[in-house]
């Protein structure tokens, strides 16, 4: 019988590598701008072109490669990084594995131009699909110039699965985001489509992260900062007041290398707790500093998932860190020295005699001595009794029979007689047009055939508010326009994911135009849009773009009522009027789905009568 097992070709198993390595067009910007980095490259510049599925070019000023480093990267675990196991455990720079560069090449077209200072002539290599095409002498800068064409051009259902070039730019500026963060000391640029995004200078910590988030984030940021025998803990974090209903700028760093870590991040969380409301995400900026050999982080393919030694002690000491200096924010005030006013500050001498304090009292005091003007006698003195308005009972006439009532006045009234040897009690019960009761002012309570109906009304609302806006939106309604149009400015990721989406925005009846500079107008909102912010609502269409694994722009109709539903509708909390209640049950018993929210939560749910019966027997 033959045999069954064989080795793999080379091209087969740099395709199965790159499956792990590259996922997406973001994966190749990490895995070229990584070796930049590892280079020493103090200036990096990324230009993309369609997201990426066209071209993608990494270009840097780093030591360059040799003739014969050059073609020997792209070998399968080739690396210059690492020469033994134990080389694993102290490592220090982005790339180690060497596979890379050989699973791009697997699934791309690559051309690259290289130079070391030293020499004279570079060498340029042309390589499709792990076949090498060209490999020859070139007149180049010195550095590495790596150009990735037509990702993904002979695995067609790789490239399918690719989502529209707005998701797949997000991911990309994302990326780029992550590792401009971690080196702020390397200059950075990003281009897409012949479009400067990032323009990063060379700068510290802070001014890095103002420049990628906007000026706005300046006053957002809280210094944090400890260091102990196990590890060194910098960055900022973000003011409790600030905080936002998604999770938005959450960055952890380990010596400079970008990390998801849901056991730190709850260190974080913990820190906030009694500080903002339940449901909202604070940011923060947090890098760690530790030896090497205390980390492994040989334990994914894309080396975002890392293991701490320590991570109990870290916990506490991370939390700690962050809770100190939310103190400091909170507690210690800030001095205005800019401020000219004038005040006295006591200064006492040795020879100042010192005096104990007088208390004064009157020896005579009596609480229940009232004189004969009908005032009575007091600690500080006495206090005359007012007389009584006449007439003042009239000031209430009238009202006995006005809406302005509580809702239990509205519902039921309970008065208790009291006597020397019983108590009996009246009930006076609701009116027949009262159908609807509010609870904890959360629920609404009806009665029904079967028993007793709870409507969440916030849940309810939304539905209600979901199928107006979406039958809406496909009719490209007529906006009111505002007095005093709202300028807003944000962050380039918030401003090319908002570009997006502003066409499909604008029916709903706003009016938004890019003004430049990642900056937009709104002239126009719908004209039932309540008295709210709006740039509010722009951050959570922003922010679910972000959060939203599947393809948002496919689903943008969908997704951008739903949020826009959520944004408007009633609050917990609120009060409802009887016509409110009944308002909001008619409404939705007329809609599309009244059991169901936008997002498949429960609305309505029934006590049945038997059940009431069984729990009072």
């Amino acid at each position: 019988m033959a045999d069954l097992i064989q080795l793999l070709p080379d091209s087969v198993a740099n395709q199965i590598a790159a499956g792990e390595v590259v996922q997406r067009p973001a994966s190749v910007l990490k895995e070229l701008v990584e070796n930049s980095i590892d280079a020493g490259s103090t200036k990096i510049q990324v230009i993309v072109k369609d997201a990426g599925k066209t071209l993608l070019q990494v270009i840097d000023n780093g030591i360059g490669m040799s003739d014969n480093d050059a073609r020997m990267c792209f070998e399968r675990h080739a690396t210059s990084k690492i020469r033994k196991a134990d080389d694993l455990f102290n490592i220090l720079t982005m790339g180690f594995r060497g596979e890379a560069m050989a699973s791009i090449a697997a699934v791309a077209t690559i051309e690259m131009k290289t130079k070391k200072q030293d020499a004279d002539l570079g060498i340029f290599i042309r390589i499709s699909g792990s076949k090498t095409e060209t490999q020859e002498p070139v007149n180049c800068q010195n550095g590495t110039n790596i150009s990735v064409k037509n990702l993904f051009f002979n695995v067609p259902a790789r490239r399918k699965f690719l989502k529209s070039n707005s998701t797949e730019l997000k991911h990309i500026m994302e990326e780029f985001q992550r590792i401009a963060l971690g080196f702020p000391e390397i200059e950075m640029h990003l281009v897409h489509n012949d479009v400067e995004i990032y323009n990063l200078p060379s700068s510290k910590i802070h001014q890095r992260i103002v420049n990628i988030l906007g000026r706005a984030a300046e006053k957002n940021l809280i210094p944090i900062e400890s260091e102990t025998e196990i590890i060194k803990i910098k960055g900022y974090v973000g003011k409790p007041q600030n905080a936002r209903k998604t999770p938005g700028e959450q960055f952890f760093f380990v010596n400079n290398r970008f990390m998801k870590h849901p056991y730190f991040y709850k260190a974080v969380i913990s820190a906030y707790d009694n500080i903002i409301q339940p449901g909202l995400y604070p940011s923060f900026f947090i890098y760690f500093d530790i030896n090497p050999d205390a980390i492994d982080i040989n334990i994914h393919p894309t080396k975002t998932e890392i293991k701490f030694e320590n991570e109990r002690n870290i916990w506490a000491i991370l939390s700690a860190t962050v809770k100190e200096g939310l103190g400091k924010y909170n507690v210690a005030p800030s001095i205005d020295f800019d401020n000219n006013t004038d005040f006295e500050i006591p200064v006492f001498s040795k020879d100042t005699p010192v005096k104990p304090p007088e208390i004064k009292i009157n020896p005579n005091y009596n609480p229940f001595e009232t004189d004969n003007g009908g005032s009575q006698k007091s600690f500080g003195g006495s206090y005359e009794k007012k007389s009584t308005p006449s007439n003042w009972d009239k000031l209430y006439a009238g009202l006995e029979n006005s809406d302005f009532t509580t809702q239990t006045h509205h519902n039921t009234e309970i008065i208790q007689h009291t006597e020397p040897e019983q108590q009996t009690i009246d009930v006076v019960t609701a009116a027949e047009t009262t159908r609807f009761f509010q609870f904890k002012r959360k629920y609404i309570l009806t009665s029904v055939k079967s028993g007793l109906m709870i409507i969440d009304q916030r849940r309810a609302h939304q539905r209600i508010l979901f199928d107006e806006y979406f039958a809406k939106i496909s009719e490209n309604t007529a906006g009111q326009k505002l007095l005093y149009p709202q300028k807003i400015e944000l962050e380039p990721v918030s401003s090319e994911l908002f570009k997006a989406v502003l066409p499909e925005i604008n029916k709903l009846g706003f009016e938004a135009e890019p003004f430049g500079n990642n900056t937009f107008v709104i002239n126009s909102v719908p004209a039932d849009f309540p008295d709210k912010d709006v740039t509010e609502w722009i951050n959570i269409i922003i922010d679910s773009i972000k959060e939203n694994e599947k393809d948002f722009v496919a689903a943008v109709h969908e997704n951008i009522v739903k949020s826009l539903a959520k944004f408007l509708s009633i609050p917990y909390g609120k009060i409802l009027t009887q016509e409110e209640m009944v308002h909001i049950n008619d409404r939705l018993f007329a809609s599309s789905m009244p059991n169901l929210t936008p997002d498949g939560k429960t609305i309505i749910t029934i006590i049945e009568t038997n059940e009431i019966e069984k729990k009072l027997n």
